[in-house]
């Protein structure tokens, strides 16, 4: 949150270029994105990348929710110049979205979405999700609630950073509601660690894996994970020997075959 007093942000524009090298030759119809930031000299992180990728975006700012009063909120983004949430990226035209606060059983002081953007593809619309989860089961039974009772005809996507990992019953309560964890139906026994890389170490510093994309079968049939892959994971090496990240994240890659009938 200091970051848009104190500067870039751990050299920001040269990570957000390793970001868009790599999503640009990946090619993904729809990307989630978190803890896109916006304020100060960055602008706004979401469409600097929809604009170099020349794709649509959308950003749910969430800081401006802190403690829901809205001079207050406004106040204390604009004195530290910075607010943050999740975004989507999408090739497909985005037609619609919705903003669904999450609950704080956990803590307080971290507001949380779910970030709905329908997004009109070849084969129908389909409800594409973003959001960034504390260690708070409720938020994540929350989720599972709400793309639950929107099951249309095609698949649902949800993807974010779920602060979660496998052996969390809150994982287990997901896979009970129907949700597909992409990576893990086609590596079943790959590690998949995405969580936290040291932006400027030499070598790989993750540990857990926490990002997670899940699919929910629509009323068409359940559909089909081609391929799931750890991205986003390649540092650059810079002129003066020292290697640079694109984020203390990974990104997860899934293909996903949609059932456009109703035949599996």
């Amino acid at each position: 949150p200091w970051s848009g007093l104190i500067g870039n942000g751990a050299d920001l524009d040269e990570r957000l270029e390793l970001v868009v090298e790599q999503l640009a030759a990946l090619r993904p119809d729809v990307v989630a994105l978190q803890e896109a930031s916006l304020g100060g000299t960055r602008g706004n992180v979401a469409e600097r990348l929809g604009r170099a990728l020349g794709i649509e975006w959308i950003h749910a700012p969430t800081t401006s929710q802190v403690f829901g009063i809205e001079w207050l909120d406004r106040a204390i983004t604009s004195a530290i110049r910075f607010n943050e949430g999740p975004a989507v990226l999408s090739r497909f035209p985005i037609v619609g979205s919705e903003i669904v606060a999450l609950p704080r059983c956990a803590n307080r002081l971290f507001p949380r979405v779910l970030m709905r953007v329908e997004v009109r593809t070849p084969h129908g619309p389909l409800d594409f999700y973003s959001t960034h989860t504390s260690r708070d089961d409720c938020q994540l039974r929350r989720v599972a609630e709400l793309v639950g009772a929107r099951r249309g005809p095609l698949p649902a996507i949800v993807a974010g950073d779920f602060n979660t990992r496998e052996s969390a019953d809150a994982y287990a309560g997901l896979l009970q509601a129907g949700f597909v964890d992409a990576f893990r139906a086609v590596n079943p026994s790959a590690t998949g660690l995405t969580s936290r890389q040291d932006v400027y170490a030499a070598r790989p510093t993750v540990a857990r894996r926490i990002d997670f994309v899940f699919v929910m079968a629509g009323g068409n049939g359940v559909p089909r994970v081609l391929e799931s892959r750890v991205v986003l994971d390649t540092p650059r090496q810079r002129p003066d020997g020292t290697a640079l990240w694109p984020s203390d994240h990974y990104g997860v890659l899934a293909v996903i075959e949609i059932p456009t009938s109703g035949a599996d």
